[in-house]
């Protein structure tokens, strides 16, 4: 490739190649889960190794609260099956099969986000999109929550093309993608869906009766969709977005896994997701009146999404492309005057901002790169709990706490290993079983003896010195073996 071929290529690419390099690092650094995405983990891992035998499937012994569509977990996995199939041929283990599905869901959303992107340079020009790629390379939150399994996720890859539908002009083409995102993902997406059509019909962009029409038969389309896909999968009757409405939103069950105050989002999960973008987007909707029709129906999204008690940053996820392009536009604008003697401060303020977005990016990595205590835990047990005898099942009991922490079906490994996920046992009922191994929130269990624990994230502490924070770790997950096992008393162990 010569250079000029190069720089073309450089020119049409260069942002994708450096948001997704940075999706990446946060993959292969941190490639374990969270309970929150455990649905669609093991789900992507069923259908690339179990195929066709859904009797086996995880969701059928573990259902969790609410059923969730299969239709993302699907998508990705036909995209990662290829690599999967190669890594099954070079015997590689699992959770390199993690990262791949990880790897294909961030291509997804890096596509869609590309999509929107383009769309950025051609309404508002090149300069704003270089800066909507600083700042979104700058943030935490986007990047590496892009490459997690969630429905959220999911729904951002949709949403990402309603942006950009949006902004291209081809409103229906936007509201049909929202009403996919909400009947198939996630049902939230309706406070987003209604504040942007009441916009877009209040400055007659769409005809209301047109918008019916539409908008109903990609509704229907979806639900037939999803409704022959998840019955097939759950073997029964199941349209599960409604059912995640029914319990969240009419039973108001949601509550029970915390609550927060109304101001939440605005003071707490938007400044950390945006960092310097969030003071940034509200000088853009002041300083380009074209800014503001797409910034009022997402803050209103987001307004009447604090009216729910149980929040979580990743339910407003799908707002930060559309804040990102606010700043964007006043983050150019401080740029294309910085001469000028008011604009010039600006700039050093900006700079600044962007100085302090990427150093609580860091810190908020490193926080989040030792909150996977038990992923560790149990690739580190794999390493060196082989014993003499390799003819005998070795038995992992794996506790909800570590289940809820780093632990997927991506992780195991094959014969001699076992796993259960047995729920409810009482602490002192595991001496009565014949489990090799404990992995579990407990370092005290009798009838086995704690072979090392894990330490995980427990808080920051500010102090007076370089550097400011100080990441506090304990210990949070500790693997026992079981006392009647010679072989494993007889190794030797990092203690706990």
């Amino acid at each position: 490739m010569n250079s000029s071929s190069f720089s073309k290529f450089l020119k049409i690419y260069g942002y994708d190649i450096v948001l997704g390099l940075i999706a990446t690092f946060y993959v292969l650094a941190v490639p374990y889960t969270k309970v929150e995405e455990s649905f669609n983990v093991q789900a992507m891992h069923d259908i690339l190794y179990h195929r066709h035998h859904l009797d086996i499937y995880d969701h059928l012994e573990f259902p969790g609260v609410v059923p969730r569509t299969f239709i993302g977990a699907l998508l990705v996995s036909v995209l990662a099956s290829p690599i999967i199939l190669v890594m099954s041929f070079l015997h590689l283990p699992k959770t390199h099969g993690l990262i791949a599905v990880r790897l294909a869901l961030g291509c997804i959303t890096l596509s869609t986000l590309r999509f929107f992107r383009a769309q950025v340079r051609y309404k508002f020009g090149s300069q704003v999109e270089a800066f909507f790629v600083i700042l979104t390379a700058f943030q935490f939150h986007l990047l590496f929550y892009c490459t997690r399994p969630l429905p959220n996720i999911l729904a951002l890859g949709i949403v990402n093309l309603a942006y950009g539908f949006w902004l291209k002009g081809d409103f229906y083409a936007a509201l049909n993608c929202l009403i996919f995102s909400a009947v198939v993902f996630r049902c939230d997406m309706v406070l987003l869906l209604c504040p942007l059509g009441l916009v877009l019909l209040l400055t007659k962009s769409i005809s209301l009766w047109k918008a019916l029409k539409c908008c109903i038969g990609m509704a229907l389309l979806s639900v037939g969709l999803t409704v022959l896909v998840d019955s097939i999968m759950w073997k029964k009757l199941v349209w599960p977005e409604f059912e995640v409405l029914w319990f969240n939103s009419v039973l108001n069950r949601s509550s029970e896994w915390g609550t927060h105050s109304f101001h939440w989002y605005f003071t707490s999960a938007l400044p950390r997701s945006l960092l310097a973008a969030y003071p940034l987007c509200f000088l853009g909707a002041l300083l380009d009146r074209r800014v503001l029709p797409f910034v009022i129906p997402v803050f209103t999204f987001v307004l009447l999404y604090s009216k729910l008690p149980h929040k979580e940053l990743r339910f407003i996820i799908s707002s930060v492309p559309i804040f990102n392009l606010s700043a964007a536009v006043a983050a150019s604008r401080i740029f294309m005057n910085r001469k000028k003697a008011f604009w010039k401060l600006l700039s050093i303020i900006l700079i600044g901002f962007l100085l302090i977005s990427l150093g609580c990016t860091a810190v908020t990595f490193m926080a989040s790169y030792e909150n996977y205590p038990s992923g560790y835990a149990l690739k580190y047990l794999h390493q060196i709990g082989h014993l003499a005898s390799n003819t005998e099942e070795q038995w992992v009991h794996i506790d909800p706490y570590s289940a809820m922490n780093g632990i997927s079906r991506f992780c195991e490994n094959d014969f001699p290993w076992r796993y259960s996920k047995e729920e409810s046992i009482p602490l002192k009922e595991y001496q009565n079983r014949n489990f090799t191994y404990l992995i579990n929130e407990h370092l005290l269990v009798e009838g086995y003896k704690c072979l090392f624990s894990v330490d995980g994230f427990s808080r920051v502490r500010p102090q007076l010195r370089f550097p400011p924070f100080l990441l506090i770790k304990e210990p949070k997950v500790y693997v026992h073996g079981n006392i009647k096992n010679e072989d494993l008393m007889n190794k030797n162990w990092p203690g706990c």
